[in-house]
C-alpha cells in the first residue's frame, strides 16, 4: 500500500527567477565555474554580510575542508567542535590528520557550551569551530574571547545561519572564516552547494588558490600574471555556474524567503507552546540578543522511545517529521579518537529526544494547521 504523504519535511520550491537565470547561464555559454552568476551571487552575499570576500563552493563540506587547508592543519593538531553537528564539519580537519576534540552542547540553545570550551584548549589546539544550530547564533563573545586569549582562530560553521544575527552582526561574520551551505534543505538553495566566507583578508589569495586546484589561476585572468601554474595544494572547489544562476535567484528572493520562514515558526512556537508545557516538551530557545535564521522547529520530547513513537504517530498522519544529529563522539569513528559514553551528557540526551517538524519554503498554513492538529492527538 502507497504510503500518502500530505506534508513533507522539506520540498524545495522555485522562489524567483532561478530557471530564467540558468538558461541565461546555458545561452551565454559559460557554464563551468566562476562565471558571470557566480560573480554576481559572491558580490550579493558581500556585500549583504559586509564581508570582505565571498568563494561559491561546491558545498559547505569542501568549504569545510578549506578551513583545514587555509589554517594549515596538520597530522596531530587538535580542533575544537561541538559533537552534536554535521559528520563534515569533523571530516574536514580529520582528512588533514587532525584529532577532533569533542565538546558538549548548552541545553538551551544546543549551541556549543562556552562555558566549557576553555578547559577543552591545550597547546596543540589549531581550530574552534562553534555551529550555530538552527540558525541561532552561539556566544560569540565568549568564545572570541577565549580563542583570542590562546591565540587560537575561530572558523564559523554557518551552515543553518545565513542572516542570522548575534548582537546585531551577521553569523558568519565573526570568526577568520565561515562556511555556508545552499544544499537542498537550506533557507536558500541550489541543490548541493555552499560558500567559503574569509574574513581576514591574509587568507584570500590562497584561498582562490586552493580552489583553483593549488593554481593562480584567478590571477590570471585578473592580469597579474602572464600565465598561471600549480603553486600549491588544492582541488576544484567550482559549483557550475548553471548552479550559481539558480542560488542568484533565491538570494534575490531573500526578504520574502526569511518573511514566510518567519512565520511558519512563530506558527509553531505560538500554537504548541501550550501543549509543549502541559507534556513536558522542550522548544527551540533564542536568546533575547540572538536574531534567528528561521532555518528549523524542532522539539525535544521527555524520552527516546516518546520521539520515535511520535515519528510514527506523525507519519500515520502523512506528515514527515526526522530527527538530527546522532552524538559524534559516539560513533565508530569518534570512539577511535577516544570518545565514550559521558563526554558530552547534553549532546547525548538531545540526540535522543529530538524531532524537527516540516519546515520548508512552500508550506501554507493550511499544512501548519495539519501538522499541530496532528501533534495535538499525540497521546503520551
Amino acid at each position: 500500500m502507497t504510503e500518502t504523504i500530505l506534508v513533507d519535511f522539506n520540498n524545495p520550491v522555485v522562489v524567483g527567477n532561478e530557471l530564467q537565470y540558468m538558461a541565461e547561464a546555458i545561452a551565454f555559454a559559460k557554464t563551468s565555474g566562476d562565471g558571470p552568476f557566480t560573480h554576481k551571487a559572491s558580490a550579493l552575499l558581500e556585500k549583504e554580510l559586509g564581508v570582505p570576500k565571498v568563494l561559491l563552493t561546491t558545498s559547505c563540506t569542501h568549504a569545510l575542508e578549506m578551513f583545514a587547508l587555509l589554517l594549515d592543519i596538520q597530522p596531530g593538531d587538535e580542533v575544537i567542535l561541538p559533537s552534536f553537528t554535521f559528520v563534515s564539519t569533523v571530516n574536514a580537519f580529520v582528512l588533514r590528520g587532525a584529532k577532533p576534540v569533542f565538546a558538549d552542547v548548552r541545553p538551551d540553545t544546543l549551541n556549543l557550551d562556552e562555558s566549557r570550551l576553555e578547559a577543552l584548549v591545550t597547546p596543540r589546539t589549531k581550530a574552534i569551530v562553534p555551529v550555530h544550530y538552527a540558525g541561532v547564533g552561539c556566544e560569540m563573545d565568549a568564545i572570541l574571547d577565549i580563542a583570542g586569549r590562546h591565540a587560537v582562530p575561530v572558523a564559523e560553521d554557518n551552515a543553518h545561519g545565513l542572516f542570522g544575527k548575534y548582537k546585531g552582526k551577521y553569523l558568519g561574520t565573526f570568526g577568520a572564516l565561515a562556511a555556508q551551505s545552499f544544499h537542498e534543505t537550506k533557507n536558500f538553495s541550489c541543490g548541493e552547494g555552499g560558500a567559503l566566507l574569509i574574513n581576514d583578508p591574509k587568507y584570500i589569495e590562497r584561498a582562490e588558490i586552493i580552489r583553483e586546484k593549488g593554481t593562480n589561476r584567478s590571477r590570471f585572468f585578473r592580469g597579474q600574471v602572464d600565465k598561471y601554474t600549480w603553486v600549491d595544494v588544492g582541488s576544484s572547489y567550482l559549483p557550475s555556474d548553471i548552479l550559481a544562476a539558480y542560488l542568484l535567484g533565491q538570494l534575490e528572493q531573500r526578504e520574502k524567503v526569511q518573511s514566510h520562514r518567519r512565520k511558519v515558526w512563530d506558527f509553531y512556537d505560538a500554537a504548541l507552546k501550550d501543549w509543549a508545557q502541559t507534556h513536558e516538551v522542550g522548544l527551540p530557545h533564542i536568546p533575547a540578543h540572538v536574531e534567528q535564521a528561521y532555518h528549523m522547529f524542532y522539539m525535544l520530547l521527555p524520552t527516546l522511545e516518546l520521539r520515535q513513537a511520535f515519528i510514527a504517530h506523525l507519519r500515520r498522519r502523512g506528515i514527515l517529521s526526522v530527527f538530527h544529529y546522532l552524538p559524534l563522539h559516539l560513533s565508530d569513528m569518534g570512539r577511535r579518537f577516544g570518545g565514550q559514553p559521558g563526554d558530552c551528557p547534553v549532546t547525548e540526551r538531545v540526540s535522543d529526544q529530538l524531532v524537527r517538524l516540516p519546515f520548508h519554503n512552500a508550506l501554507a498554513e493550511s499544512d501548519l494547521q495539519k501538522v499541530v492538529d496532528a501533534i495535538m492527538e499525540f497521546d503520551f
